[in-house]
């Protein structure tokens, strides 16, 4: 496993993260064999939210990490509703407050080392949400924070009101990231990213299983996902150029001896902005499966091939 810096904290983090949302895998007990699997194999980066599960994730993180919570770098999140009242979401102050505390208890440690604001809050003052978190690390209950799906200028008014005011500085960001959506993050946002030094965590780096080559047109899908279950059209979102590049990953895999999700994978950490991808597998041999995209190089005619496969004529996304 190799680590990188996470932009300017000095932190080093696995180049691959484990995501624990574990929405198919309704077993506790695989669903903490799956983390420690990704534990053995050097992952020592794990994300999680207080609303994946309404605070499952976290409490099974927090048994799956005993006895090697300090080798760990820790993520949770805040925003998303916890329940039905009229403060249970958000980016107040008092959410904030309110809600690390409940995070804390149920990852069973005294501190979180990164919290992320986990989408925009358009009704909160950024001073307001940016004065909490720096509270949260004041207090030591957060080493870093960061933030999820911020565009670029709103990333630029964070990080100008927590330097105008010396407020913990925003060290991360997490975005959508694939071959198949690639440009809410190259462009403007990398731009800022690397210029103020900004580490990024990117999610669906499959783009919810298209690129593990198992949904495609001609085939039966695996039941039990969103494009089967009718929560994602597969057959509209199977487009030519989509399909293309699916096509062109199951090719590279066959010359490479790689499936084609750890070809997407090396695809992403060939990208030098890139911290690391997070990965949401439910059992250990998902873990095994994708943590076989690290440990070697993409062919730069390969690497070439899937930027011209996977770019569009205006920068738009695929999917």
């Amino acid at each position: 496993m190799n680590y990188k810096q996470l932009g300017i904290s000095g932190v080093r983090v696995s180049e691959i993260c484990l995501g624990t949302g574990f929405r198919g895998q309704k077993d506790d007990v695989i669903c903490e064999k799956t983390i420690h699997r990704a534990l053995d194999l050097g992952c020592n980066f794990v994300d999680c939210a207080n609303f994946y599960g309404r605070g499952r994730s976290e409490t099974i993180v927090g048994k799956a990490l005993k006895g090697v919570r300090d080798d760990v770098i820790l993520t949770t999140k805040v925003f998303s509703p916890m329940g039905e009242g009229p403060n249970d979401s958000g980016l107040s102050r008092f959410s904030i407050m309110r809600e690390i505390e409940r995070s804390l208890k149920r990852l069973q440690t005294d501190h979180v080392d990164i919290y992320l604001q986990h989408n925009i809050d358009v009704d909160t003052p950024s001073e307001e949400i940016l004065r909490a978190m720096d509270d949260v690390v004041q207090q030591g209950k957060a080493t870093y924070v960061g933030s999820c799906n911020h565009t670029a200028w709103r990333l630029m008014e964070h990080i100008g009101i927590c330097e105008a005011n010396g407020l913990a500085p925003q060290v991360v960001t997490q975005n959508n990231y694939s071959l198949l959506h690639r440009y809410d993050v190259e462009g403007e946002l990398q731009e800022v990213v690397e210029k103020y030094g900004m580490g990024v965590m990117t999610y669906s780096p499959l783009a919810i299983g298209l690129l593990s080559g198992l949904f495609r047109e001609s085939q039966t899908p695996p039941a039990g996902t969103p494009w089967t279950d009718g929560r994602r059209d597969l057959n509209a979102t199977l487009t030519a150029q989509v399909e293309g590049v699916i096509q062109l990953l199951v090719d590279i895999g066959d010359q490479t001896g790689k499936s084609p999700a750890q070809v997407a994978i090396n695809w992403i950490l060939s990208q030098p902005f890139i911290a690391a991808p997070i990965i949401g597998p439910d059992t250990p041999e998902h873990v095994d499966d994708v943590f076989g995209g690290t440990g070697w190089d993409l062919d730069s005619s390969h690497k070439a091939a899937l930027d011209d496969a996977s770019s569009t004529p205006h920068a738009h996304n695929l999917v």
